[in-house]
């Protein structure tokens, strides 16, 4: 077996471990959304969605670091430096140390007043609100120090301990969000929540550092500081500071504007639609998540064409897998979140279906995103790209402040989406020799062909039936039969035509001879 066979099937092994986290995560999620929902109530579920979001925009730094530690991790992985992994990996910890006092600091006083000065939250909720800042915060910071540690699971491609801790994770949120809504005690049931969840990330981060520390001689638990790594990581870091600024104030600092001008309500609808988001999306980051690596030691291995190659079909059956299940989702959302939650606020049906559209968008880039994290060369990149990124905050402003919906925010983010892909795949072409023609054609031309294919039919059957179960289920089955055959017949190459068909043949011989044998 080649070395990029190999490789192949480490990819497809853990991308399936990943899927197995993923589907008993889905499942948890959709159940515990609405009951939180009904447990909170509207005003509160909104209230916790913001707030959050406060404590998200003194990530910034965080993040940008965190993609730091990640590259390289995985960069010296494969190099095979174990001296180098070792260095990287204690002075990734002592940084992060430093940086989770720096981040106290600046939450609880620029954060907490920002909070109780700014923020439309009604007077009777201020008290829980800031219970549930400080929770946030120290979630936030445990968080932090655990970043070393996850990123080494994730590099070393531990997908199998990385979903069954998940899975861990996933029930015990469970076992609180039961608690809350069933227990018949009387307790501000926003701040327990809070405080419960503090715990499960206390209890979650344990279990990740003891399985490091056992299984990766790097994580043994030896801080020290090599001042070259250092320079190199935080150089990297500082770059990607304005990417994690501009991701954040996308996504957290619009939902602080929603909430400004339009209080809190807006941000429940919001919050449902980024849960449903979540949940699909997480179909093909699951992916991801197993092909990355493998990027980023190609690089640094030299071995261009092959992580092209990845760079290719990483965009394209990402981009699929998650077409399988937004289509159903964006055809039929009202009638999805009558049946999951009965009654939600307004705009949530508008926010879902832009989300979506949006996310399907965003899933382009990851690919190339990874890529140029590689390289290491990212001042010029995170300029340009974040500096494109950050025009989301100051555009939600203009149009919010005028009086539009809030549905114009996610336009904005739309538009913007578009323009950043076309500048990654600039950036790209000039420091790897990626063809930026070749992407477009065959990749998003590709796509856009598959996803019109996939439309025709249930669009035509969903504008001729009424609103009602029986349409559902038709609407269901119609994308994923219409999605599949367009991403077979138009969005497969020969050979993964070829590799289809064999798996297919494979496990129908599996199946025939169970059945002789019974």
């Amino acid at each position: 077996m080649t070395t990029q066979q190999e490789n192949t099937k480490r990819i497809a092994k853990n991308t399936l471990m990943l899927y197995v986290r993923m589907l008993f995560g889905m499942l948890i999620s959709l159940y515990t959304s609405r009951v939180v929902l009904q447990a909170l109530g509207v005003e509160d579920y909104g209230i916790y969605n913001v707030v959050g979001g406060v404590v998200a925009m003194f990530s910034m730094v965080s993040s940008s670091l965190s993609s730091s530690v990640s590259r390289f991790l995985t960069f010296e992985l494969g190099k095979g430096d174990m001296e180098g992994l070792k260095k990287v990996f204690s002075t990734s910890l002592s940084i992060q140390l430093v940086l989770s006092g720096i981040i106290i600091i600046l939450a609880e006083t620029i954060g907490l007043w920002f909070l109780n000065t700014h923020m439309t939250i009604p007077d009777n909720r201020l008290y829980a609100a800031n219970w549930v800042f400080h929770a946030s915060v120290l979630t936030f910071v445990i968080n932090l120090l655990s970043v070393p540690f996850s990123a080494s699971i994730v590099s070393h491609e531990r997908m199998s301990a990385f979903a069954y801790i998940g899975i861990l994770d996933i029930i015990l949120r469970l076992l609180i969000v039961l608690f809350i809504a069933y227990s018949g005690l009387t307790f501000d049931r926003l701040i327990v929540y809070a405080l419960l969840l503090v715990g499960v990330v206390c209890i979650m981060q344990a279990i990740y550092w003891s399985y490091c520390t056992r299984n990766f001689d790097e994580c043994k638990l030896k801080l020290s500081f090599d001042v070259s790594y250092w320079k190199e990581m935080s150089s990297f870091a500082g770059w990607n500071f304005i990417g994690s600024t501009a991701g954040l104030l996308k996504d957290q600092g619009v939902n602080i504007l929603l909430n400004i001008f339009m209080g809190p309500v807006i941000n429940a609808a919001r919050g449902i639609a980024n849960t449903v988001n979540n949940v699909l999306v997480s179909f093909s980051n699951n992916f991801m998540t197993a092909l990355n690596p493998q990027i980023t030691k190609s690089y640094a291995a030299g071995n261009y064409d092959y992580m092209f190659s990845l760079v290719d079909r990483g965009s394209r059956f990402s981009y699929y897998i998650l077409l399988l299940f937004a289509l159903p989702m964006l055809f039929e959302v009202d009638f999805v979140l009558t049946m999951w939650l009965g009654h939600y606020p307004n705009h949530t049906v508008n926010f879902v279906r832009l989300i979506l559209i949006v996310t399907m968008c965003d899933i382009l880039s990851n690919t190339l995103i990874k890529v140029k994290q590689a390289t290491g060369k990212v001042r010029n990149y995170q300029l340009a790209v974040g500096g494109m990124l950050l025009m989301n905050f100051p555009l939600s402003y203009v149009f919010l402040r005028y009086g539009f919906p809030p549905e114009y925010t996610l336009v904005v983010a739309l538009f913007v989406s578009i323009l950043c892909l076309f500048l990654r795949l600039l950036f790209i072409r000039k420091i790897t020799g990626f063809s930026m023609k070749e992407y477009l054609y065959k990749v998003c031309g590709n796509i856009l062909l598959v996803t019109c294919m996939s439309l025709i039919i249930p669009f035509i059957i969903y504008i001729q039936m009424e609103n009602n179960i029986t349409r559902f289920f038709v609407i269901c089955i119609l994308t994923t039969f219409c999605s599949l055959m367009s991403i077979y017949f138009v969005g497969c190459r020969n050979i993964e035509k070829q590799f289809i068909r064999d798996k297919l043949i494979y496990l129908e011989q599996m199946f025939v001879s169970k059945l002789k044998r019974k």
